[in-house]
Order: structure tokens, then C-alpha cells, then sequence
């Protein structure tokens, strides 16, 4: 008879199927913020090694509201007056959207601008809120900033800054011959004309901006033309091809 085999045991390995993760402790890991709510972007910001002019923008918060009233304008006021000047940062132009704003600054290097935003963003905060009577937040997110390297460039920032509201199609009170109020318009030297202040009589108190120091910002730009004011911000001709319909929204 034949002698059987003698058996040998197997042993068994429990394999990993690789099933997609979601969620969890990972990068990246969530639904993706939109709208809004996506702020932004966390990437290294250009590097600044002397005084250059920068264009930067700050939105605000849901909560507060439409920033762009009557009721606001002394807090605002205010507010740009103290932090208009830090060391190695000062803000030269700006205007205020309903819930966003547009500042042309000048900085000497990264962290004179992130001080002189800071500071800024904390005096408005804390004079908006008090005029509101509220408590929170005021800015949404990190502010965006782009420096402003060419005379070209310059001129293009200074006119979406100044002449933002027809970018917008901010109807603007007649009695202001088609200068946005809620901006820095009564300081800005760079303007065609001045016929438009007929009539006008000068915002009460200290300027809320400061003088330009960079070449580029004070004689550079003039190299391709002075801003005139009813010119409409080269962003925004896509929406109003029409010289009558940007025009009229002005009235």
C-alpha cells in the first residue's frame, strides 16, 4: 500500500485592497471652497527688496454688509488717516467697493507691507464695527497684492483704482461730475483736467492718503497719458463696447 504524502500547512497573508481614501487627515483632503468662500490663494507672495508701488485688494465679510454708504464714510475716513503711513509703507490711492477695497501702496520690502495691511485692515476693522455696532470679523481673507514693476503697468492699476466704480457700473451722483466720492479722487494729481471740481468744495480734514515717493508712481506712469475722468478702465470695455452705455451710467 502506498504511504500517503504528509500534508503541509499553508500559511495565509491578508492583502491591503487599495481602496480610494476620503476625507481623512491628508493634503488636501475635502470638499473644495467656491465662490467666495474660496478666498485667496496661499502662494508665495513676489518678493519686494525696495520701495515699489503694489496694487493690493481686501474683500470683507457677508455680515457686514455694503460698506459703500453715507453712514460710513467719517469711520472710513478715519480709519485711512491713521493707517495711511507705517515705516517703509504708505497708502497713495484707493477706493471702496461694497465688499471690497482697492489700495495703490507703496512698500519698501514683504514685511513692510504685511505691517502696514495689517495695521490698516485693523484700524477699519475696528471703525467699521464700532459705526455698525457689531463684533467679528470685517476681512474675509489674505489681502491679493500685485507689484507694479513698468509705467504701462502703473497707469493701468491707477486707472481701475480711481475709475473702478464705471468698471462697476456705479451710478455716481451728477453733483460729482463723474468722480467716484467714496475713493481718493479729490487727492489724485493725475487726472486730464479739473474741470470737475467746479463747485466742489475739498473732503473736511487731513488727506487719507500720502504723497507717491517712487518714480514710477509719481512721473513714470505720465509717459502714456494722464487719466481722464469719465476714461473707462481697460478691464471693463468688454462688458460696455458702447461709449454711450458706459457713459451714461455715470448719471
Amino acid at each position: 500500500m502506498a504511504s500517503r504524502r504528509p500534508q503541509t500547512s499553508k500559511s495565509w497573508v491578508q492583502h491591503e485592497l487599495p481602496f480610494p481614501k476620503r476625507g481623512g487627515k491628508r493634503s488636501g483632503a475635502g470638499r473644495k471652497p467656491t465662490g467666495v468662500r474660496a478666498g485667496v490663494a496661499h502662494r508665495p507672495r513676489p518678493i519686494i527688496r525696495k520701495k515699489t508701488p503694489v496694487h493690493v485688494t481686501v474683500r470683507l465679510v457677508r455680515e457686514v454688509g455694503n460698506v459703500r454708504r453715507r453712514a460710513l464714510i467719517d469711520a472710513m475716513r478715519a480709519a485711512f488717516r491713521g493707517g495711511k503711513r507705517k515705516r517703509g509703507f504708505g497708502i497713495c490711492q484707493f477706493c471702496i467697493r461694497r465688499d471690497h477695497m482697492h489700495v495703490i501702496s507703496e512698500a519698501e520690502s514683504n514685511d513692510a507691507l504685511a505691517r502696514g495691511i495689517q495695521g490698516w485692515e485693523i484700524r477699519v476693522a475696528k471703525r467699521v464695527n464700532q459705526r455698525l455696532g457689531r463684533k467679528g470679523k470685517v476681512f474675509a481673507d489674505r489681502y491679493h497684492a500685485v507689484p507694479l514693476c513698468s509705467p504701462r503697468q502703473v497707469r493701468n492699476a491707477l486707472c481701475y483704482v480711481m475709475n473702478n466704480a464705471r468698471r462697476h457700473g456705479e451710478r455716481l451722483e451728477p453733483r460729482f461730475n463723474g468722480i467716484d466720492p467714496f475713493s481718493s479722487a479729490w487727492y489724485f494729481q493725475g487726472w486730464s483736467h479739473d474741470r470737475w471740481r467746479r463747485g466742489l468744495d475739498p473732503p473736511p480734514g487731513e488727506p487719507p492718503v500720502v504723497p507717491a515717493e517712487t518714480w514710477l508712481l509719481t512721473a513714470g506712469w505720465l509717459r502714456h497719458g494722464r487719466i481722464r475722468p469719465d476714461e473707462l478702465p481697460a478691464a471693463a470695455r468688454v462688458l460696455y463696447p458702447s461709449r454711450e452705455q458706459w457713459l451714461g451710467m455715470a448719471v
